[in-house]
């Protein structure tokens, strides 16, 4: 992939410099990189900035294919349809108000050399939640936010209705080709038609020639629709982007939830000892039965242990409610700017598509009239 940074047309793979007259600052003009260097740039943009829709990155197979339509990953076609996404990728991280400014994500436009050695150095991999750790969140947090719920299944649900959408689409696609191209069988019966007539001749043919120009239309007409069909499926991943933040939501607030419950249970040991009752069972009770009461000089040491764990942990407990209040507010900022996005891009998508369907109705009423013509000049 080669991201350009200027209008000027490069040969494949060419790079080339640009001083600014002070003879100093120097930018290369193209970069190629690979597709495992945009999913680390992603990756690493997750890690540090978990409450942000990140962009997702176009299919790295194809998926939802129609029959003529090669699956092949290295298919020319392909190629630049993902090229095209990986470009659109960049584009939309330039364009968000926070992301743009990432320091890491300039380095992947500019820095030729290293730039993962680079992201690496930042440790992101370290920071990365565990997808074990984020399971047993989900299913062990015990006061989930409604509007994180929520939004979950709303992914859930885009995410199940585009995925109907592009294969209903891909069926229509197979039965389209195949009507236009039997066309293509008028085509050859006027043609051979024509053979045989003398006065009825040239409109068979002419008609016939308006058959097969109508015929070989549809290559270019579905090749134009993968267009939109890739709008549709860059949200069709965007739904696992919108998970992406309801997850780590759950993990702080598991987080936030265990902090609390281990301060209470602190604060509840401090109690016990201080009045010397036990209200709970406990292996420490069971100990001291066994063999023998503490000195009060032992009970007064663990007491002031416990003091502090428990002023250290209302510190920490007041620390996460902080930070959580601040990721949810965050987070949803930054979800009615994706939603503004997703409710503009779609409808221009389907609007668009529309027009498509009916441009290309049109041609073939065109196409019907053209062949009327030819008949009554026979």
């Amino acid at each position: 992939m080669r991201k350009r940074r200027g209008p000027g047309q490069r040969a494949p793979g060419s790079t080339r410099s640009v001083e600014h007259t002070d003879g100093q600052s120097v930018l290369t003009d193209s970069l190629w990189r690979r597709y495992s260097e945009f999913e680390l740039l992603r990756n690493y943009l997750l890690v540090y900035y978990p409450h942000i829709v990140v962009p997702p990155l176009p299919e790295k197979r194809a998926e939802f294919v129609w029959h003529k339509l090669s699956a092949d990953n290295m298919d020319p076609d392909f190629v630049e349809r993902r090229r095209i996404g990986l470009e659109n990728f960049l584009l939309r991280i330039a364009s968000h108000p926070t992301l743009c400014r990432d320091k890491i994500f300039y380095l992947f436009l500019t820095q030729e050399g290293n730039w993962k050695e680079t992201v690496n150095e930042t440790g992101f991999q370290l920071k990365a939640d565990s997808r074990l750790k984020a399971l047993n969140a989900t299913f062990r947090v015990k006061n989930p936010d409604k509007r994180f719920t929520e939004l979950k299944h709303y992914s859930d649900e885009l995410q199940s209705v585009i995925s109907h959408l592009l294969r209903v689409r891909a069926r229509v696609a197979d039965r389209l080709y195949g009507v236009y191209k039997v066309h293509g069988n008028y085509g050859r019966v006027f043609s051979e038609w024509s053979a045989i007539e003398k006065e009825m001749g040239d409109g068979l043919q002419s008609a016939g020639h308006h058959m097969d120009v109508y015929a070989s239309s549809i290559d270019d007409i579905l090749e134009d629709e993968e267009h939109y069909a890739d709008q549709l499926k860059e949200y069709l991943f965007y739904a696992e982007a919108l998970r992406a933040v309801c997850r780590k939501h759950e993990l702080m607030q598991y987080d936030l939830e265990m902090a609390a419950q281990d301060l209470a249970s602190k604060k509840q040991q401090c109690e016990e000892l201080a009045t010397g009752t036990v209200r709970t069972f406990s292996l420490k009770g069971m100990t001291t039965k066994l063999f023998g009461q503490e000195t009060p000089e032992q009970r007064e040491a663990r007491i002031k242990v416990l003091e502090e764990q428990i002023n250290e942990g209302e510190q920490q407990l007041k620390s996460k409610n902080l930070e959580g209040r601040e990721f949810v507010r965050n987070a949803w900022a930054d979800i009615e700017r994706f939603k503004e996005q997703k409710n503009r891009d779609l409808k221009e998508a389907l609007i668009s598509y529309a027009v498509m369907q009916i441009s290309m109705c049109k041609k073939g009423i065109q196409v019907w009239t053209n062949a009327k013509e030819c008949f009554s000049k026979m």
